[in-house]
């Protein structure tokens, strides 16, 4: 225990001790670490003895431990308490805690933090030693220029900043090589080092393959910790924060946000910083002060000069507008033309900048809608030299604006080529004169002419509100209505009347990359092109409401409640106690004839199947569809032996199936009376029913097997009838009806059987089916999905896409990509489950549609810009599809690969295989396998297990369809291994662990029904279903596979 130490003082002054006793300048010193001084406890009591203070010390209690307890114990019984908190116990005194040799496991597991994050001690020494880049978005609202994203690029020794507005973050890596460019051409210098975050847009195959070509050393941060790249993300927060004060300050809507990043840019670029000396980056990189005389407030009134005039002598010359900051690339300012939703670039501008118009409109209720122009209206428009025989010829789309000046006085730029989000605020291309790459334009620091200064005063501020109210008044409605500019790359279907004569093709499309230069008519015949026209020009409503606008559609409804009327579907009835009613709904469908024409209009009643409850409303459902891969087999064997193929539609086809649970639904939409309380009994099965399938599929097939058709083993919606050398064939997908066969009595026989039974439609030959589009030529069978493909660029918005010439890029490497933004997941969904239909004839598409089918749980940006190279491949050839030739035998054949360890998620194997029937591609898949594989050869192995099973499905499929494989299939593989396990008998450490696939393919191997061949791997098909291709390499294959494009342009 420390012993205080008692002086005598006699100064007044505090110093630092307690006072005693009465006599003046008695103080108490406390041993350095004693507690008693603050803890206000009474620790002894004492006289005063000649001068001296006499204590009565009393011994401390101890007490009694039955043994010692470490130190870590009683850390763990406090909670894993500090070792700071311990000491300050005072029953504790006697324990040392001391934990610097002993390391608590639990408390760094609990209790780890983030390390400070120390500045960087690296300094450059020039410009562009090193670069700091990240992306911004993306933002909900887009710009101008429909950008949802900005580029920052931060230069570490100037602190000068670059912005470049962008669409997609993808565009990223372009934008830094043109500013890498930049640089060196302006400049000359090099840049040495870029630092960003991981982004996909930084780290690309691309990118890095860029990096190092130009000598360029790329510093990542670690992942989740953006504090590593402090300098770009502190400029993100000075460029927000100083946009969205220029927004409020003239109350600028929020479309106009990238012009308020830009102008923020263009500011900070001239602004002191004390990072750098109190000197701006302006000054470091060109090494000279800015000039600040061109500057105005952001959204205040300005008048611009317009050459509008038609003519007339007494029209206006200055135009009002809004400012909105400083273009690049030439002398002037941006505004933007209330009037006419235009955003012009003038250099002789007055301005008014205490007012401001959008602020004015907030309080003007009448005019709210003036300035709601839609923003992808917007058009940037140059003033240019006048030309009196411009004067006189002027643009139907909008003002041309210009200037009465010599045409050396003003700037002269292509309204039609502008580019406003892929260059970076600040580069400018001003003829003659230094480059000023931190601005808008190079006006600063020039001996040019400068911009009027109009300081109009305080008494102008009247006079600017009160042109504002005439303005606003006066202004409504003139503006001319016109396709909105972002329509121009889009098409919308097909023209509604066309020549049937004549390709089927817009060929007047402005668009770049127009439809017509990947989709031509001209191989088909005339009445061929009637029905392509007429399946692609006609739309089906997507409502009720919609469907009530047309005349058609009202008969249609009107014409199926008195079919399940007739059909005593159900009865009306009170809904009982304890009981629910489900809702029903309209669905309505096209009807084509062969010859193109609408053969009737179908309004389809269904029932709301997914809100019955099972146990209750339904038991069984399970009722089996065609396989597609039947569908592409049967019309190849029908091909090659020519026979007849027609199709059929079953009326109402689930209303033949037998009800028999209780169940009851809402009285239709648009049928149900005023007051009406009673609910449907079903007493047939009605569409969308959960057991209306099952329930139609058992009465279809009791009623065929009747007739003496037997129903196939390999696919039960497949039936068959013989009759010696007679033969016909019957494929049925729900009421949809395919019937091939080379006895055309049977054919028409059944036909009529049919109708009478259930009342059928006979569609003459197969044309259309599920989707798929069947154009017979001379030398076979060409499917595809063109009406399909096209409907789904429509709908994602990619008809103007630019095409890509495959649909993934090689080397790409897919994960979960957990730092990309999120996606709309039933977006991503929906487009993914529309790409798995496609494969039905694109087998092109399938590796790439099966990958990202991976991420449907949680999908991120970078999977749905993959998805969206795929929709771009598609539209360079949306008629291609699979050819099934009349010729070449039914020979069975299978290719098989695999991908060792091609998951980066699961490090799984790629199986891929291929079935050609006589050289028609006929089934095909890609999947990924169950396990990992530990050499290549076990995935080889793999997937030639799976090759296998395909192909003795597809033997027994082929016997029904009298076509009998008397020899063995060969199956190709490009692994030498593969090849002789499969007919060496021999077990060995490498493939003990697969020994059940090892007796599976030896047994058919023995048995005749299949032999492995080896393939050199440049002539290996199945590659297509494994990996990602290039383009020269992808046709290559495609062209092997027997696909087919007759749409494609000559």
């Amino acid at each position: 225990m420390g012993l205080p130490e008692i002086t005598r003082e006699r100064e007044r002054g505090r110093t630092g001790g307690q006072r005693l006793g009465p006599p003046v300048g008695s103080f108490i010193r406390w041993s350095a670490g004693y507690p008693g001084l603050n803890s206000r406890k009474l620790i002894g009591t004492g006289r005063c003895v000649k001068g001296l203070y006499r204590m009565g010390m009393v011994a401390k209690e101890r007490k009694a431990m039955m043994t010692k307890v470490d130190a870590t114990v009683w850390h763990k019984r406090l909670g894993h308490a500090s070792s700071m908190k311990l000491c300050q116990i005072e029953s504790l005194n006697d324990v040392s805690f001391d934990f610097q040799d002993n390391v608590c496991d639990a408390c760094i597991k609990a209790k780890h933090t983030r390390s400070l994050f120390q500045k960087s001690s690296i300094k450059t020494n020039e410009c562009f030693d090193l670069i700091h880049c990240d992306v911004w978005g993306k933002y909900r609202k887009p710009t101008t220029t429909h950008a949802n994203f900005f580029l920052t690029i931060v230069d570490d020794f100037s602190r000068a900043v670059w912005v470049y507005l962008i669409k997609h973050k993808s565009e990223a890596g372009d934008c830094l090589m043109a500013f890498h460019k930049m640089v060196k051409t302006q400049f000359g210098k090099d840049i040495k080092r870029i630092r960003s975050d991981n982004g996909g847009e930084f780290v690309s195959n691309r990118m890095t393959n860029f990096y190092t070509e130009e000598g360029i050393l790329l510093e990542t941060t670690c992942p989740h910790t953006p504090q590593q790249n402090g300098v770009v993300e502190r400029k993100h927060r000075h460029l927000l924060e100083m946009a969205r004060a220029l927004m409020f300050q003239a109350s600028l809507p929020k479309r106009f946000w990238g012009e308020c990043i830009q102008t923020a840019c263009y500011i900070i670029n001239r602004l002191p910083s004390k990072v750098i000396g109190n000197k701006t980056p302006y000054e470091i990189v060109f090494r000279k002060k800015p000039d600040y005389d061109r500057l105005r407030v952001m959204g205040c009134l300005a008048y611009y000069r317009s050459i509008e005039t038609n003519g007339d002598k007494f029209e206006f010359r200055g135009r009002p507008g809004v400012f909105l900051g400083y273009p690049q690339g030439t002398k002037g300012y941006k505004i933007f033309d209330v009037e006419h939703g235009k955003i012009a670039v003038s250099r002789d501008v007055t301005f008014v900048e205490k007012v401001f118009p959008f602020e004015k409109l907030k309080t003007n209720n009448s005019n709210q809608d003036l300035f709601n122009v839609p923003e992808e209206d917007y058009e940037i428009i140059f003033e240019e030299p006048y030309n009196s025989q411009k004067a006189t010829q002027m643009d139907p789309h909008g003002p041309n604006i210009g200037t009465e000046e010599a045409p050396g006085s003003g700037s002269m730029a292509d309204a039609t080529s502008p580019q406003r989000e892929g260059l970076p605020i600040g580069l400018d291309n001003t003829r003659g004169q230094p480059q000023d790459f931190l601005s808008p334009s190079a006006n600063d620091g020039l001996d040019q002419t400068p911009a009027p200064t109009h300081s109009l005063g305080d008494d102008a501020h009247e006079t600017g509100e009160r042109v504002v109210n005439e303005f606003l008044s006066t202004t409504r409605g003139k503006r001319t209505i016109s396709q909105p500019s972002y329509l121009k790359e889009f098409h919308v279907n097909l023209p509604p009347s066309v020549d049937h004569t004549q390709p089927v093709t817009d060929q007047s499309s402005s668009t770049v990359h127009s439809l017509a230069n990947y989709v031509s008519y001209e191989k088909f015949s005339n009445s061929h092109k009637v029905f392509l026209t007429a399946i692609t020009t006609h739309n089906e409503p997507k409502s009720f409401h919609e469907a009530m606008q047309d005349e058609n559609w009202k008969l249609a409804m009107k014409k199926e409640i008195q079919a399940l009327e007739e059909n005593k579907t159900w009865t009306l009835e009170p809904l009982p106690e304890g009981k629910r009613a489900i809702d029903s709904k309209w669905v309505y469908k096209l009807k084509y004839k062969p010859n193109g024409e609408i053969e009737r209009h179908k309004a389809r009643l269904v029932a709301k199947g997914y809100t019955q409850m099972e146990g209750v409303d339904f038991h069984d459902t399970f009722a089996p569809v065609a396989k597609l891969v039947t569908v592409r087999t049967l019309l190849a064997v029908a091909v090659k032996k020519e026979w007849l193929i027609h199709q059929l539609d079953v009326n109402n086809a689930f209303l033949h199936g037998d009800l028999d649970e209780e169940v009851y639904m809402k009285i239709p939409q648009g049928f149900a009376k005023r007051g009406e309380t009673r609910v449907c009994r079903l007493r047939k099965s009605l569409y969308g029913l959960k057991q209306a399938s099952r329930n139609w599929y058992h009465k279809f097939t009791s009623s065929l097997v009747d007739i003496g058709y037997k129903q196939s083993h390999a696919d039960h919606s497949l039936f068959t009838f013989k009759d010696g050398v007679n033969f016909v064939a019957i494929l049925i997908y729900v009421d949809d009806v395919v019937i091939t066969g080379n006895d055309a009595t049977k054919i028409q026989e059944t036909k009529q059987y049919l109708d009478n039974k259930f009342s059928i439609k006979n569609l003459g030959p197969l044309k259309y089916f599920l989707g798929i589009e069947v154009a017979r030529t001379v030398d076979g069978l060409v499917l595809s999905q063109r009406k399909y493909t096209l409907d789904l660029l429509e709908d994602t918005g990619m008809l103007g896409c630019r095409p890509s010439p495959f649909p993934m890029e090689q080397g790409l490497k897919l994960d979960n990509c957990q730092e990309s933004p999120k996606v709309d997941a039933q977006q991503y969904r929906r487009l993914i489950g529309r790409l798995l239909y496609l494969q039905a004839t694109r087998p092109d598409i399938a590796y790439s549609v099966n990958l990202l089918s991976q991420f449907v749980s949680d999908p991120r940006e970078d999977h749905l810009f993959a998805a969206h190279r795929i929709l771009r491949y598609l539209k360079s050839s949306p008629g291609q599809g699979v050819f099934l030739p009349k010729h070449g035998g039914l020979h069975l054949s299978a290719f098989c690969d695999a991908d060792w360890l091609g998951c980066q998620l699961t490090r799984r194997s790629r199986t891929g295989y291929l079935l050609l029937l006589g050289g028609a591609p006929i089934s095909w898949k890609t999947k990924k396998q169950s396990v990992v594989s530990r050499s290549s050869a076990e995935a080889e192995y793999r997937s030639m297990a799976s090759t296998v099973s395909e192909v003795i499905w597809m033997r027994w499929l082929l016997t029904d369809l009298q076509v009998v494989q008397d020899q063995a299939t060969p199956i190709f593989c490009d692994n030498l291994a593969v090849k002789h396990i499969a007919n060496n008998p021999v077990f060995h450490e490498r493939t003990k662990h697969v020994e059940m696939d090892c007796y599976f393919i030896r047994e058919r191997v023995e048995s005749k029904d299949i032999f492995p061949l080896h393939i050199d791997t440049k002539q290996q098909i199945a590659d297509l279903f494994t990996k990602p291709l290039g383009a020269q390499h992808l046709q290559i294959l495609l062209h092997k596979l027997g696909v087919r494009d007759l749409h494609a342009p000559t």
